[in-house]
């Protein structure tokens, strides 16, 4: 298997992309499978390139990427250096970052005839469920979605009106981030872009738009996003099949670091849930 690390993505005028890609050179017709990790997250959390590589030796090109603003940098893209960029980070800005990894992904394996360029499968955990959503009601290169742990919603997670008036007023709020004990910032331009580009950032509309197959996951021991979310995104989906990970929680009873061979037991259905769906 091919593993190439951190390939950087320039783009003129904007932020780099760091990219991870995982594929064989001797099977033949690997559908691309493009993975978006979620908030306060990295391409290289937990069992995240564990999860790649078996999918990658199941016969898939596994590309995965720090969203830019993600808030890891080119030299350290594990924990949360560059914390000015988390804070100007937004759903916009997200979007954008797929659409040209994905683009990059068609164009660096256009070449390559052990790999179908044709077919590319998009899967987001957590917030980044919501960015695919997005996605794929818009792009039309996109012919398979999987969602881990998706939200349903990125409007209600903004907190109260009260909340939103004091953010307004200080200009930024934080997060603490539980693992490196980082206050995260958050700038009121996040809430800003969302109300800008509302009716565009709609995940119900988005997933009732959606033709395509999806597949959508959640642990039923989810703390992180409720369960409810993934029978919401099924509701409102046309073509979707919906599967519960039985005492799975947000990242399917894994963590950072994890230093085991093997994922969890939760996570391995998961990966043999994406394997069968995409084949």
């Amino acid at each position: 298997m091919i593993i190439d690390k951190n390939i950087i993505l320039e783009r003129g005028g904007k932020k780099p992309i760091l990219i991870d890609a995982f594929y064989s050179e001797e099977k033949t017709n690997q559908p691309i499978i493009i993975f978006c990790h979620g908030y306060k997250g990295f391409k290289d959390w937990g069992a995240w390139n564990l999860m790649a590589e078996r999918i990658a030796a199941a016969g898939f090109c596994f590309i995965k990427f720090n969203f830019s603003h993600n808030g890891g940098t080119m030299e350290n893209p594990i924990d949360f250096p560059d914390l000015e960029a988390f804070g100007n980070n937004n759903y916009t800005k997200e979007l954008d970052d797929l659409d040209a990894v994905m683009t990059w992904a068609q164009n660096r394996f256009e070449s390559n005839s052990k790999i179908n360029t044709n077919v590319i499968c998009l899967i987001g955990h957590s917030r980044g469920g919501g960015i695919t959503i997005l996605k794929a009601s818009e792009d039309t290169r996109i012919t398979k979605l999987i969602t881990l742990a998706s939200v349903s919603d990125f409007g209600n997670r903004f907190g109260t009106e009260d909340e939103i008036k004091n953010w307004k007023e200080e200009g930024v709020k934080y997060v603490v981030n539980g693992r490196t004990k980082q206050q995260m910032p958050h700038y009121y331009q996040f809430f800003e872009d969302f109300k800008a580009h509302e009716k565009s950032l709609n995940i119900e509309s988005a997933t009732k738009q959606i033709d395509i197959p999806i597949l959508i996951i959640h642990g039923d021991n989810d703390t992180g996003v409720n369960i409810n979310e993934a029978y919401s995104i099924y509701e409102w989906s046309k073509n979707s099949k919906l599967e519960i990970i039985s005492g799975g929680d947000h990242v399917f009873n894994t963590k950072h670091p994890w230093n085991e061979n093997n994922p969890s037991g939760e996570l391995n259905t998961v990966i043999n849930s994406i394997t069968e769906f995409v084949k």
